[in-house]
């Protein structure tokens, strides 16, 4: 779950992570009386997407008087934002953050995340702040640095000064960086994250070191555990599709083909989709229906797969362990009725009483074709949706 700039900053504040003063608000009258309530005389307006790009997609400018506030407000307020990590569809802009203007000396970019290679959090670290880290990664690799947190010690001081020193800092912005990176380090294991960006961590005219701008991915696994952070999420940020596949406990990923896959765990179906691919197929969709693939979960799968106008065949493909393949069989048969389903469906399935599902199927009357193995059910769908 992403969270919006303004919440990711007060999220960090409370771990001692220090940031420029600044106001979420959704209004122009909102907009002008933060700005009035900060001072002057210079304001960054930015607009609260979960996207990255925002100012050289204009979603970031500098207001010099209030009426440029009130001005650059109105016309982002509303408005939609399309930059190179949004796609033409482009992202709602309904909330904006007023802050302060700062004066900078140096950017800095320092990040947090979990390196599964390793099986450890942790650090990167770059003085090529305030640029994309995959541009510094690939025309300067020597700038990127990285340490390693150990699990059992946590983040020990001596790393954030030798990060700190390799930046080319000085003794007392080396110090802020202890504290900087010690109160990210607490962030993301308190709370669950998955990662922490600071892009630019700016040292301002006056010394300070402060996140000027601040990203956070929570896990959505742990949720469970932070009902506060779970009240974060902004569904206008996300697909409609995978939002209400959340709501309703389905794995669901919008694609950009035209065969509709519905499978139970996730590894089959990144397996079905692959096998699709290589037959010449394009799935329209990652779905994992999970575990207990009842009729009703079936029948809402289905109404996801369908509400993409690109689908044109669907791929059932599940394996009955706890749930019998007659079960399931009954389940997708009921979902075609209520849906009214008119595409083509094939069914692969396997597991307890697959016989018994497999010729319920086939007897239903209905435009349900069968396949004994992944291979030629996937053939079939692409062939169908060709059609």
């Amino acid at each position: 779950m992403n969270l919006h700039e303004y919440q990711a900053k007060e999220l960090l504040q409370q771990f001692g992570v220090a940031v420029p003063r600044g106001t979420k608000v959704t209004s122009q009258q909102e907009a002008v009386e933060a700005a009035k309530a900060l001072g002057g005389p210079l304001w960054v307006v930015k607009a609260q997407v979960h996207a990255g790009g925002r100012g050289k997609a204009g979603g970031v400018k500098l207001a010099r008087s209030l009426q440029d506030v009130e001005e650059i407000s109105g016309r982002l307020l509303g408005s939609t934002l399309v930059t190179k990590q949004t796609g033409a569809e482009g992202v709602p802009v309904h909330a904006l953050l007023i802050q302060d203007g700062v004066d900078i000396t140096n950017e800095l970019y320092l990040s947090c995340l979990v390196d599964r290679s390793k099986k450890r959090i942790v650090f990167i670290g770059s003085s090529e702040g305030g640029m994309d880290i995959e541009e510094v990664a690939a025309k300067s690799p020597e700038k990127i640095l990285t340490i390693a947190i150990d699990p059992i010690a946590g983040i020990q001081p001596y790393q954030c000064r030798n990060l700190g020193f390799q930046m080319g800092l000085g003794k007392d912005e080396v110090n802020q960086l202890v504290k900087i990176m010690t109160g990210i380090y607490n962030t993301f294991v308190q709370k669950d994250c998955s990662l922490v960006e600071i892009n630019p961590l700016i040292i301002a005219d006056n010394g300070q070191m402060m996140a000027l701008d601040a990203k956070i991915t929570l896990d959505d696994n742990a949720m469970y555990r932070h009902k506060d952070t779970a009240e974060l999420r902004d569904p206008t940020q996300e697909d409609e599709r995978e939002h209400i596949a959340h709501e309703i406990g389905l794995n669901y990923v919008a694609l950009d083909g035209n065969i509709g896959c519905m499978v139970n765990g996730a590894g089959l179906a990144m397996a079905t989709m692959d096998v699709c691919k290589l037959h010449g197929g394009e799935p329209a969709n990652f779905l994992d229906v999970g575990g207990g693939a009842t009729a009703d979960r079936v029948a809402r799968a289905f109404k996801l797969i369908l509400s993409s106008e690109k689908v044109k065949a669907i791929l059932v493909n599940i394996f009955g362990g706890i749930v019998r393949c007659d079960l399931i069989a009954e389940g997708i048969i009921q979902a075609v009725k209520e849906v009214g389903l008119t595409l083509p469906v094939v069914v692969r399935l396997q597991g307890t009483n697959v016989e018994a599902g497999r010729e319920m199927l086939a007897k239903s009357g209905m435009n349900i074709m069968t396949a004994d193995d992944l291979t030629d059910a996937a053939k079939m769908a692409v062939a169908a949706a060709a059609k």
